[in-house]
């Protein structure tokens, strides 16, 4: 047996030093910089989405000649399965996996946010006079960007929920 005379500190486990990415990661904290992803990713999705709304809306409405409303409704329809693929498979990829509920709570919600857009262009073009090319685009998009609002937080609250054991 060995005995030391002398009496030293073992030394102190330390932490991995986890290098920030950019001058202000920093400050931001993991949860903020989780939301920051998911909020970008949603708008890549919504951004294409949105895209395929107003060119289907387009078509219909002044290549076509439909009815107003009735071309705001089916452009809303097409964009609403484009955008099951891409929050899917993309925006939420990391989030449970894809279940009959699942796919019920997404067009359950993507149908109240189509209520929500249609009543909202509604008003813009009969109430507000916005029904010229330029006016009904407007109106349209407007429309898209409010029931967006809506649409993201039913999506990240009930649609595409974490694991049960996961974050």
């Amino acid at each position: 047996m060995t005995v030391h005379l002398t009496e030293r500190q073992a030394p102190a486990a330390t932490a991995p030093v986890v290098r920030p990415r950019g001058p202000q990661a920093a400050t931001r904290p993991p949860r903020v910089r989780r939301f920051a992803l998911e909020l970008a990713r949603f708008s890549v999705v919504g951004g294409s989405g949105v895209a395929v709304n107003v060119l289907f809306f387009n078509l219909a409405l002044h290549g076509l000649n439909w009815a107003p409303m009735v071309a705001t409704v089916l452009a809303s329809c097409v964009a609403m399965g484009t955008n099951y693929l891409g929050f899917r498979f993309f925006a939420y990829r990391d989030r449970a996996s894809r279940t009959r509920g699942q796919i019920a709570l997404f067009f359950a919600f993507s149908g109240l946010g189509v209520v929500m857009e249609s009543a909202l262009f509604y008003l813009g073009y009969h109430a507000f006079g916005m029904s010229g090319s330029l006016g009904s685009n407007i109106a349209k998009v407007l429309s898209i960007v409010l029931a967006s609002a809506f649409r993201f937080v039913a999506y990240r609250t009930w649609v595409f929920q974490h694991a049960k054991n996961g974050r």
